[in-house]
């Protein structure tokens, strides 16, 4: 199986906006997932979906947060493993790179790794489809 997912896109936006609506709770909660967050090395962070995405729980905590990389550990409600989210933004003039990476998915074992990651690509799809919206200023509700 497959332990990588990898999502890349291209936002017509500078490296800094981009940053901030990764690594600030305030703004996470806007695009993507209601968040308790801080790009702060050791935090223990939470997401909570919306009911109608299951009012699930996400937790974990931030092992990286340097300009333009953020690594943290990704548990879903009470599930014993932890996969990784990776994400790495890099300025091409007038534009921003984002990579995003969610490894360690296999740890879940069998089918269930399996649905794991199919479910985690089309939750990141969805993410990343809403982003530009709110990068462009318009009017969003969070993707989960």
């Amino acid at each position: 199986m497959e332990d990588k997912l990898v999502k890349e896109v291209i936002f017509n936006h500078p490296i800094d906006k981009v940053w901030k609506a990764i690594t600030q709770g305030s703004e996470i909660s806007k695009w993507f997932i209601s968040a308790d967050f801080k790009a702060e090395v050791g935090y223990k962070y939470r997401f909570t979906a919306t009911e109608e995405h299951g009012s699930t729980q996400i937790s974990g905590t931030v092992l990286e947060a340097n300009p333009y990389t953020l690594k943290y550990s990704w548990k879903v409600g009470e599930a014993p493993i932890e996969t990784i989210v990776s994400w790495k933004l890099e300025s091409q003039g007038a534009t921003t790179k984002l990579l995003l990476e969610h490894t360690g998915i296999s740890k879940i074992g069998g089918k269930a790794a399996v649905e794991a990651f199919n479910h985690f690509s089309m939750g990141w799809d969805a993410c990343l489809s809403v982003l530009p919206n709110y990068l462009n200023g318009e009017a969003t509700q969070p993707a989960h």
